[in-house]
């Protein structure tokens, strides 16, 4: 590790946070580039393991200096912190997008954006919104994340001492979910996009992999071609990959796809995490931990900027979510050609970067200067 930290971790973050922008940008190009065009996963599996795997080294370190109930103290304001977030953030998103959908005649980007409910139950909308079960499109995320931070101060105890009960049991209850139906109640009689009771697995997981991250372990000498798990899970990331591309052409898809798997394999649920979306998820972090060491490669300029936004992911995810319907807005009014929307793509993340890099520069003006002693 460089200067004691796993850089790769605020990397990916950084990376997931610009493939999730651009995912949300109707029609980009350059979404054509992220990684669910690649397989069965997307930005949201990277999102969500790596929160887990920060929250976890965070307050687990808070937790063996200082004791659970100071952990739980920070876990508890942290989440606060967010939910006051995603208040304000719906209402500064709602605004953008009324002044956005009154300058577009092709579209109707209120619909698009899931808020003709709060426009026809305004009162009800306020409710749910409290309650998180008002989530527009782009606003799934985060109240996954203050609940799954809610449920870390009743499993951070045994997750230091004893990881492998805490997953076996999160295991239990992703399985349990789909079967039983369990989910949380949205607007209008939904549920929520992001099952928490399903997807509460990939943060364990990555909050499992930060505590083992930290223990001494003897390095693999073997080459790749000759370690059987990597070899498995290239070839699992592989198939998929083929299968995915495959529906760009559907007649070629039915051809050569055969039935017994289809029945399988379909529907691919990203509510519930479908098994074969978790699987192609484990598989790509695991190939590419081992193909990307920590090293020097994190040190150059574009990996710094990526990895100077995974530290302040929340602020960036936040700007991001307010960007995506602006680009829309300007590809719309660029009639979406395809230069105006490789333009905006581009700008958005440049936006950005350049918010993090004043996070930073602000966060070292106001540190605290040492005093010499006398």
């Amino acid at each position: 590790m460089i200067n004691g930290r796993d850089h790769r971790i605020d990397f990916f973050r950084g990376l997931a946070l610009v493939f999730i922008f651009w995912d949300h940008i109707p029609g980009n190009p350059l979404a054509n580039l992220t990684v669910r065009n690649f397989g069965f996963s997307d930005a949201a599996e990277i999102f969500v393991f790596l929160a887990g795997y920060a929250a976890v080294l965070a307050y687990g370190k808070v937790a063996r200096r200082d004791g659970w109930l100071v952990a739980c103290v920070r876990i508890l304001r942290r989440a606060w912190v967010l939910y006051v977030v995603h208040i304000f953030l719906l209402v500064l998103l709602m605004g953008i997008v009324f002044v956005a959908n009154s300058h577009v005649e092709t579209r109707d980007m209120i619909e698009e954006m899931g808020l003709y409910y709060f426009l026809g139950n305004p009162q009800q909308a306020l409710v749910d919104e409290l309650l998180l079960r008002f989530k527009p499109n782009l606003m799934d995320p985060l109240p996954l994340y203050i609940l799954l931070l809610l449920g870390l101060p009743l499993v951070l105890p045994l997750l230091l001492r004893r990881a492998e009960y805490v997953v076996g049991l999160s295991v239990a209850l992703y399985l349990l979910a789909p079967t039983f139906q369990w989910n949380l109640a949205a607007q209008e009689g939904g549920v929520w996009f992001f099952n928490p009771l399903a997807w509460q697995l990939l943060f364990i997981l990555g909050g499992a992999v930060a505590i083992n991250a930290q223990r001494e372990q003897p390095p693999e000498l073997r080459p790749l071609r000759r370690q059987p798990l990597f070899m498995l899970a290239a070839g699992y990331l592989l198939v998929c990959a083929l299968i995915a591309l495959s529906w760009r052409w559907p007649q070629v898809h039915d051809a050569f796809m055969p039935r017994v798997l289809s029945e399988w394999l379909y529907p691919i649920s990203k509510t519930n995490l479908s098994p074969a979306r978790l699987l192609h998820f484990l598989a790509l972090a695991y190939c590419t931990a081992r193909l990307l060491p920590n090293g020097p490669w994190v040190q150059s300029w574009l990996a710094q900027q990526s990895c100077r936004m995974g530290r302040y992911s929340l602020e960036i995810f936040c700007f991001g979510v307010l960007l995506a319907p602006l680009a829309d807005m300007a590809n719309a009014l660029g009639d979406e050609h395809w230069a105006m929307q490789i333009f905006s793509a581009l700008v958005g993340v440049g936006l950005m970067m350049l918010l993090a890099l004043w996070l930073d520069w602000n966060k070292r003006l106001t540190r605290p200067v040492p005093v010499p002693a006398a």
